[in-house]
């Protein structure tokens, strides 16, 4: 994916151009690409809680807010969206815990600016490269413990989403 991106956003292509007759500057090896690319490479983080979250609201809900005269638009903005709010809140998390060990995309479209588009894998790898096991240790653990504690976020959020029956 990151090959594909790359080669998508590049100088060369029309989306690469168009970008940067408007913006002034390139996608690739910037902080602007670098997100553009982590939203396309998390879209899966992102719909699949936020379809469960939309799916768990009952529909005599939606039906009740119709009834009522509601648009689509305004059931979705007054209705839709408060009630699946823990999962959208999930989404978010797990996008970004993701984007922060996220490893190829953000190498092969943001570079390693240090900076700019460097993240916590990126900075981890040149530990290795320099034979820093200790600070690529220290890093790990951290981004380990990111992980840890947005898995616990995840399932409390989930939880509040789908609460067990019983």
């Amino acid at each position: 994916l990151g090959f594909y991106l790359l080669v998508t956003f590049g100088a060369r292509s029309p989306l690469g151009e168009a970008f940067e007759s408007l913006f002034g500057q390139a996608l690739p090896f910037s902080f602007a690409g670098l997100l553009v690319a982590s939203v396309i490479a998390n879209i899966p983080f992102v719909v699949q809680p936020i379809q469960r979250g939309i799916e768990s609201i009952p529909p005599e809900i939606r039906d009740a807010a119709a009834c009522c005269g509601m648009s689509p638009w305004r059931r979705l903005v007054e209705v839709d969206i408060p009630l699946a709010w823990p999962a959208i809140l999930s989404a978010a998390v797990l996008t970004f815990a993701h984007t922060l060990g996220e490893f190829g995309v953000v190498l092969m479209v943001g570079g390693n600016l240090p900076g700019e588009t460097r993240t916590l894998s990126i900075a981890i790898y040149d530990r290795m490269q320099a034979f820093d096991d200790r600070g690529a240790g220290i890093m790990a653990a951290t981004l380990l413990v990111i992980a840890v504690a947005t898995l616990m976020l995840t399932t409390t959020l989930s939880r509040q989403v789908s609460p067990r029956r019983g």
